[in-house]
This record gives structure tokens, sequence and C-alpha cells, in this order.
């Protein structure tokens, strides 16, 4: 019988982190990280705050900026979801700085100051855009699908690049008014865990039940050609 090493990906474990080292050069966190604190002026963040003599110290608006950014980055459009993975993930807890911040301080963030974060964001993107990092075929946000410039090189007229300004734009109102929506949905953001595993497994119970009930497909030179679960008689075209 053999003999395999335990899967500990499970497992706990206390080790030493240094936060910095954790943010690799080349990666979208790191230009997110650089952009947020070394290009953006944040001046108009101070103006909602009147803290200077008296009342507890407020998060740097670079932090709140920064994990907001990163959870839309990674589908996490929810203040208790970006909270929770600045607990628990090592991504999160590096471009926060290990803040560990209640999700309440993420809503009042976003519903107060929308207006600011928008240009921010757009600004955000455009320059991961130009640098590549967020693809050059699409960027999703919002469950939703936008086409981008497919060219390899950041080119157009400034009113091409005006329209990609604007498209930026609106995808980024979109996703934070949804932000702002999902905040109000209480626990029941909690379900959503739940659906996605069941989705997964009805996925994977349409995989198994296809593979046991039907024969592979093969080619007129013998070979084993592409199958299509939803529609077995389908074919892949040979052209585009």
């Amino acid at each position: 019988m053999a003999n395999y090493k335990p899967d500990l990906s499970c497992q706990n474990k206390f080790i030493p982190i240094n936060f910095a080292e954790q943010i690799l050069p080349g990666t979208f966190e790191y230009a997110l990280c650089y952009i947020v604190e070394n290009k953006l002026d944040l001046s108009g963040f101070d103006a909602w705050y009147n803290n200077d003599k008296t009342g507890a110290a407020a998060y740097p608006p670079t932090v709140m900026l920064k994990i907001i950014l990163l959870g839309y980055a990674h589908g996490l459009i929810s203040s208790r979801r970006i909270a929770k993975a600045c607990e628990n993930n090592i991504l999160f807890m590096s471009v926060s700085g290990d803040i560990q911040l209640h999700y309440t301080s993420i809503a009042g963030f976003v519903a107060k100051m929308h207006e600011q974060i928008e240009p921010m964001f757009t600004q955000v993107l455009m320059i991961c855009d130009e640098e590549g990092l967020i693809g050059r075929n699409m960027f999703a946000i919002d469950g939703c699908k936008l086409k981008s410039n497919a060219s390899k090189e950041w080119s157009g007229t400034f009113d091409e690049l005006s329209r990609k300004k604007a498209k930026l734009e609106r995808a980024s109102k979109r996703i934070i008014e949804r932000h702002k929506s999902q905040d109000g949905l209480g626990e029941e953001l909690i379900a959503q865990d739940l659906k996605q595993k069941e989705k997964l497994d009805k996925s994977a119970d349409k995989i198994t039940e296809y593979l046991a009930t039907h024969q592979e497909k093969t080619g007129s030179k013998g070979k084993p050609v592409k199958s299509n679960i939803t529609d077995p008689d389908s074919a892949k075209m040979t052209t585009s």
C-alpha cells in the first residue's frame, strides 16, 4: 500500500512573518501599495477628521484604500469579508500592516467617503492597466464582464483614452454602490459561502455523472477529442 506524507493544509502553525517581504515586486499588490502611498493625493481625507486634540486615532486613509481595493481585486465586495481577510489572509495582513480593524470601520469609510474613493479607484486601475497588471482582455467587476483594449501597448487618441477613463469611472461607482448595499444585508452574507459550496458540489456531481455515463469521443485519427458536458454533440471549431 502506498504511503504518503500527511496533508497539513488545515494545520495551524506559528511562524515568524516579515510583512514587507510578502508584497512581491511585479504584483498587483505591490503596485497598489506604491500607487496609494506615493501617487495619490489623500489630503482631501483630512477634512473628515477632527481628532488632533481629542478622540481616538483614526485608521490611515492609505490603509483603508489599500485593503478595500485589494478586496475588490479578489472579489470581496463586503466590509465583513474584507475585515475577515485582514485577520486570516497573510496578503491582506501584509498590505494593512496587520491592522485588525472592525468591519464597521470599513463600511463607514466607504459610506462617508465614496465620492473621494471612486476617482482614486479609477486612477489605480488606469495605472495598473498601463503596467499590464490587470490583464488586457477584460476586467471583471460587479459580476459583469467589461471589454477593454486588447492592444499590447497603452495607446489611443485622447478621445479613446477619455472613453476608457469614463468606463472605469462607471465601474468604480458600481462596485462601491454594491459594497454599500451588501453592508446592509447583515448576516445574510454568511449564506453566500454555503451557496458557493453547494454550487461547486453540483458542478462536481454533474462532471462525475457525465464521465460515468458517456464514452470519450475520438477524432478521425483515433485520438481523443474534447467533449462538452452541456452539449455532448458539439465539436470544437478548427478556425476562428
